[in-house]
């Protein structure tokens, strides 16, 4: 039998303000950290200046520059990026970042739901809701991304069939789902390869292992939503049955 101890609901974990502000969907880590410093951040009607400071999210008040926050509602937006651009919210060298695909849009603070790297292209989610961009970002259990991918020289079909056995390419394996054939020409061809891992470079890194060089690198698909006819540059709004899918 449970004592009564045993049986009284935990009170909430406690975490720090900064953190707790970047959980409620408001801004990053970072940005968070910043504004506590300045002194922006009223943690029950006192000025907190340490963005370690512990606070309960739920029962803790959060007041930034005078504002009561409440965790904002789940959005979620789906990027065409461009080749080009960095996946960053700013970068040292001033090079461009994704985000000049938002200027001028008045967008809440949005972060990207995994990456694609400066030579990549196709869709880059973006969302407020850090705990459910890490499910989707998840190696082991998020959804599946599809890429069309063109390279050269053109892949024997045995190549096709070891890009999906994997290679020991450090730890752990690296492997494709699938591997598809989509067309060829002389000197080059474009595939179509499925991710169910998730792995930093992956297909990159994979496809050099056998002398195959990467020219083109899409991203058409996270699950189920595809890119479709998005132009390049433009995003929009996932809906609601949308964002379930991908949980």
């Amino acid at each position: 039998m449970q004592d009564e101890a045993s049986s009284k609901p935990r009170p909430p974990a406690r975490h720090g303000v900064a953190r707790v502000i970047s959980k409620l969907g408001i801004t990053s880590r970072t940005q968070a950290a910043r504004w506590v410093v300045e002194g922006r951040v009223r943690v029950n009607g006192r000025i907190i200046r340490d963005p370690e400071f512990p606070v309960r999210q739920g029962l803790d008040r959060i007041e930034i520059a005078g504002q009561d926050h409440a965790a904002s509602a789940r959005m979620v937006l789906m990027l065409n990026k461009p080749r080009g651009l960095l996946t960053s919210t700013r970068d040292e060298r001033g090079r461009d970042t994704v985000y000049a695909c938002f200027a001028g849009a008045d967008l809440p603070w949005l972060a990207p739901v995994g990456r694609l790297d400066k030579a990549s292209e196709g869709m880059l989610l973006f969302s407020n809701d850090p705990q459910w961009a890490a499910q989707v970002t998840a190696p082991e259990s998020g959804p599946d991304k599809t890429y069309h991918v063109q390279v050269s020289p053109v892949p024997a079909p045995a190549t096709l069939s070891a890009l999906a056995q994997g290679m020991a390419l450090g730890d752990p394996l690296l492997a494709a789902k699938s591997v598809q054939l989509l067309r060829q020409g002389e000197k080059n061809a474009w595939l179509e390869i499925v991710l169910d891992q998730g792995r930093n470079r992956q297909i990159r890194r994979l496809l050099q292992a056998y002398d195959i060089s990467v020219l083109r690198l899409i991203r058409v698909a996270i699950g189920s939503i595809q890119l479709g006819d998005l132009g390049k540059g433009k995003w929009r709004m996932l809906d609601a049955a949308e964002i379930a899918s991908l949980s």
